[in-house]
């Protein structure tokens, strides 16, 4: 066949990046083996009912026609509601558009702001399609490592160094996947000062906001002379139960929701009739939000709880989101190798730090998309896993 363009060929890396580990974990879970399955994001329980049952009575409704572009009016002024409590700052429908999920949402941003030969920053560790997403633009991306020892926090000074004259856009993420790290108020202001100086845009990925722990979540749209230059990106797949219904919205300035509408004219062409009245009723109605957000908080306990202090191995950011980050690399510094490790002996999938960046390695991710009862089981082999590993060392 012809050759495809050299935009798409270059999204992802050739090689191993860690998802092997998560891919051959789940070959062998559905062939039968009991495995664990810690290693991606996803719920393990169903969509609340009460959007579901939206969803149902509006595809007999008749609800299944084209909408408008930006979104339904109702929908985009209940996600305009939820900016509103998400990012402090009193929100209005046209700075609200709908998108494909938080992914769609996240494309279209960089699709808008970057150009062939322009240039971004992202901290790492990062959500794995952040370099991919950027380069679908033909920009060149920047990794800022934020370290460990900091919590995860990426410093203002290592940023500023990696600023040039073609940088448009800054990308961040709290609370963070993987390490589940909550920026503090100051991380952000001076990330804030660095985009006013340079008169850059600052994306602040904000999936995870009811997800804090006790920590206050703060928005940089929400700092002095940052509402103009910052683009949120949002869904209802993690705090609402909805990861497979492909509900995001971006909160910008409404120039630039005009300027997104264009581009969803020429993508998407709109989100889908009857998901957006169900996700209408979830947004009104805040359906499941406390009860996950509970749910998430106290599983993340219990397994912090079940692991207690084991020798070697130290908890690392894991302060809101979905999952707990430790850092493993006084027992074995390649990850990747103690994943496969953990999996072979345990039966136990977890995601190695590099997957998400090399400022997480010697790193592993644990996701709590697991009942109770298998999370104390899954702490359980690893505490064995751990120990055995260092009882060969000890006789070596």
């Amino acid at each position: 066949m012809p050759k495809p363009s050299k935009r798409i060929s270059g999204l992802m890396p050739s090689g191993k990046n860690g998802w092997e580990v998560h891919i051959e974990a789940m070959t062998r879970k559905q062939a039968g083996e009991d495995i664990l399955m810690l290693s991606v994001g996803d719920h393990d329980f169903d969509t609340p009912s009460p959007t579901i049952e939206a969803c149902v009575d509006a595809l007999r409704s008749g609800y299944h026609h084209y909408i408008q572009l930006p979104g339904l009016p109702r929908l985009r002024d209940a996600l305009a509601r939820l900016s509103t409590r998400c990012t402090g700052v009193e929100t209005s429908s046209e700075e609200v558009i709908v998108t494909q999920g938080g992914q769609g949402g996240l494309f279209a941003t960089c699709q808008a702001l970057l150009d062939p030969g322009s240039h971004a920053i992202i901290i790492s560790p990062y959500y794995a399609t952040y370099p991919g997403t950027m380069r679908a633009a033909g920009a060149t991306v920047t990794e800022v490592p934020a370290y460990a020892e900091d919590g995860f926090e990426p410093r203002a000074d290592a940023i500023a160094d990696a600023i040039r004259p073609e940088t448009r856009m800054i990308l961040i993420n709290s609370p963070n996947n993987p390490t589940g790290a909550v920026y503090s108020r100051e991380t952000l202001k001076a990330i804030a000062e660095l985009c006013r100086r340079h008169d850059l845009w600052l994306v602040s990925d904000e999936v995870y906001w009811t997800f804090c722990a006790g920590r206050e979540h703060i928005s940089p749209r929400s700092l002095p002379g940052m509402k103009e230059r910052t683009i949120v990106v949002n869904s209802l797949s993690k705090s609402h139960g909805m990861t497979g219904w492909r509900v995001g919205w971006l909160t910008a300035p409404a120039e630039m929701i005009e300027q997104l509408t264009a581009l969803n004219l020429v993508s998407s062409y709109g989100l889908v009739d009857f998901v957006s009245r169900a996700a209408i009723i979830a947004a009104e109605n805040d359906a499941g939000v406390q009860e996950i957000a509970a749910r998430y908080g106290a599983r993340r306990q219990i397994f912090l709880e079940a692991i207690g202090d084991l020798e070697g191995v130290t908890v690392r950011g894991s302060d809101g989101g979905m999952y707990v980050m430790l850092d493993i690399s006084q027992i074995e510094r390649d990850a990747e190798a103690f994943a496969r490790a953990l999996l072979e002996s345990e039966k136990v999938a977890v995601m190695p730090g590099p997957s998400f960046g090399e400022a997480a390695r010697g790193h592993i991710r644990i996701s709590m998309t697991q009942e109770e009862p298998v999370l104390r089981e899954a702490a359980g082999r690893l505490c064995r896993f751990i120990e055995a590993a260092g009882s060969r060392e000890a006789a070596e």
